[in-house]
């Protein structure tokens, strides 16, 4: 492309509604615009990038023989009210009605209609495996989109689903996905980690992601020291690490705390470390109140009570409902006396004389002992800390961010069973389809790879997604060598399937260097002076190395150059 007569700008300044790096570089290159709160439009050099990364991910869908379709967005709701999951995503969902009134939502995932499609090429074990895939916008009205790419109301997914006999099938299904991820991933050059998570609205068995590891991004992940332990913060298991306390149990008794509310005040009230107290909080399970007692200097994780109870909601309970709860102010609930079921982290039971609150104002209980208050379950219900055990090997962990840019599922029955999509097995008998769902958020890659390639001047594209793989900067438009040398490269280097950028703007020098920094063209040439010993300059992008190159060998020059980078 020759940038003179196209579409083309670059702002010099930051952006000030941009909370992200990747927002900020990607609206001042020019790449993508803000339309509204969480939407954006690709302009032609980002549509270009998105293209590119969309290419890879369908070379990598159809090496594991995933077959592309299009769905629609406008989906009758009544398709995830079957499905059980239109509550689930309450307003995130848009919704809308037609002219008779019957409603419509834009679909955030499209679990639903792939079943659907299924089911008119299902009617026996002889129909399956099979694999079908799609590019297609997503909408989901988060209450605070924010940096950039990475937490929008419309993105471009690509979702894959597989359909299987038997959950054998399904676990070749999911390696071929899982594989095809790796690769597409290594070839944009993106740095990443996967870890276990939670199946969350999705359902299902397994649920793994792929986390580009970045600075900014939204999701906490759990890593090893010293083997490959990694996995989301929610689902990160802890190692029970005390053993049952050998202290003498001692004998309850209230204890008066005045202006002593929080954690810290009571310890120092008591002279004592936090260890030694336990936190009672109140949530609502599924709108039930529910008691969740931890260690003092522990936090409770909400994702593993769930679980462990087996619920679709959990939040913390407003203070009405706890004085209702405890007969007290928020900062006195203990587990004695309550007509609630309560929930007792697995460290818990190992402690003995711990303090509690009394549920009555400024009071509290010490010596208290698990035989003092009734409990119905316990379990890991902790939120891991940096520096726990590593479960898998005993190491150390550590905290790092990361922005899920992929994940992958084991449905299993789930949709299957609430759709009917069942087919007949060998004995001829009604068996529900096995499926498996995979997407990878395009937008996110973009933004991932923004964060993770980028300097004080601007971007850093790795060749693979680079909107152009080189650009040619002719120094002076008004020299007529500049220009036909520039014009002249330019040819050779299209003829040699090439993908080129020729900046022939009447700007200035300076002008066009920046500009073509800020883009993140991973090679640059510049006609200058040089060419009055046949050469052009080639400056590497990501390095910031020069070269004198003679023009009759630009371009082998650079066919090699992008041959080495590419292996």
């Amino acid at each position: 492309m020759k940038l003179k007569n196209s579409y083309f700008y670059t702002l010099r300044e930051n952006v000030k509604d941009e909370d992200s790096t990747s927002g900020n570089l990607l609206v001042r290159s020019g790449l993508v615009k803000k339309s509204s709160s969480g939407v954006y439009m690709y302009l032609p050099m980002g549509y270009k990038v998105l293209k590119k990364v969309e290419q890879i991910v369908r070379e990598e869908m159809e090496s594991a023989n995933a077959q592309e379709v299009m769905m629609p967005s406008l989906i009758p709701e009544d398709v995830y009210i079957a499905s059980g999951r239109r509550e689930g995503f309450g307003s995130s969902m848009f919704s809308l009605k037609d002219r008779f009134n019957k409603p419509f939502v834009l679909g955030p995932t499209h679990e639903e209609l792939f079943a659907q499609a299924a089911a008119m090429h299902i009617r026996s074990y002889k129909d399956m495996p099979f694999n079908l895939f799609q590019f297609q916008n997503k909408f989901r009205d988060e209450p605070r989109p924010r940096f950039g790419l990475i937490r929008v109301r419309e993105f471009i997914m690509k979702d894959a689903y597989s359909f299987d006999t038997n959950y054998d099938g399904l676990d070749v299904s999911y390696k071929a996905m899982f594989d095809a991820y790796v690769r597409a991933f290594d070839r944009m050059g993106l740095k990443y980690k996967i870890v276990t998570a939670d199946t969350g609205v999705m359902g299902g068995l397994l649920s793994e992601e792929f986390q580009a590891v970045t600075d900014i991004g939204e999701d906490i992940l759990v890593l090893c020291d010293s083997c490959s332990f990694s996995s989301n913060l929610e689902v990160a298991p802890c190692v029970l690490t005390s053993s049952p306390s050998d202290e003498t149990m001692g004998e309850k008794e209230v204890v008066d705390t005045p202006n002593a509310k929080t954690i810290e005040e009571v310890a120092a009230f008591f002279g004592t470390d936090v260890t030694k107290f336990v936190k009672t909080l109140i949530y609502l399970v599924d709108n039930q109140p529910v008691a969740v007692l931890v260690r003092g200097d522990h936090e409770v994780n909400e994702t593993k009570v769930r679980k462990l109870l087996g619920a679709s909601s959990i939040e913390m309970a407003p203070a009405a409902i706890v004085a209702d709860v405890t007969k007290a102010p928020v900062g006195f609930a203990g587990p004695i006396g309550l007509t609630i079921d309560v929930i007792v982290d697995q460290e818990v039971l190992q402690m003995h004389n711990f303090i509690v609150g009394a549920n009555a104002n400024d009071q509290h209980i010490q010596n208290v002992n698990v035989h003092d208050f009734t409990y119905k379950i316990a379990g890991d219900i902790r939120q891991i800390q940096s520096g726990d055990i590593c479960p898998s090997c005993g190491g150390k962990v550590h905290f790092s961010r990361g922005i899920e840019i992929g994940n992958t599922f084991k449905l299993g029955e789930k949709y299957s069973k609430a759709l009917g999509l069942e087919y007949l097995d060998a004995n001829n008998q009604l068996q529900p389809v096995i499926m498996g769902s995979y997407g990878i958020g395009l937008g996110r890659c973009l933004a991932a790879l923004v964060e993770q390639n980028h300097d004080e001047h601007g971007i850093i594209w790795p060749l693979s997604v680079a909107p152009y793989q080189v650009a040619i900067v002719t120094v002076n438009h008004k020299n007529e060598q500049h220009v036909s040398v520039g014009n002249e490269l330019y040819s050779q280097l299209s003829k040699a399937s090439i993908d080129v950028l020729l900046d022939d703007r009447e700007q200035r020098a300076g002008v066009k260097f920046n500009d073509m920094e800020l883009l993140g063209i991973p090679i640059r040439i510049t006609v200058g002076k040089a060419i009055e010993q046949q050469q052009v300059e080639v400056k590497v992008r990501k390095t910031g190395e020069t070269h004198l190159v003679n023009i009759d060998e630009i371009v082998s020059w650079i066919q090699s150059f992008i041959q080495t980078k590419s292996n």
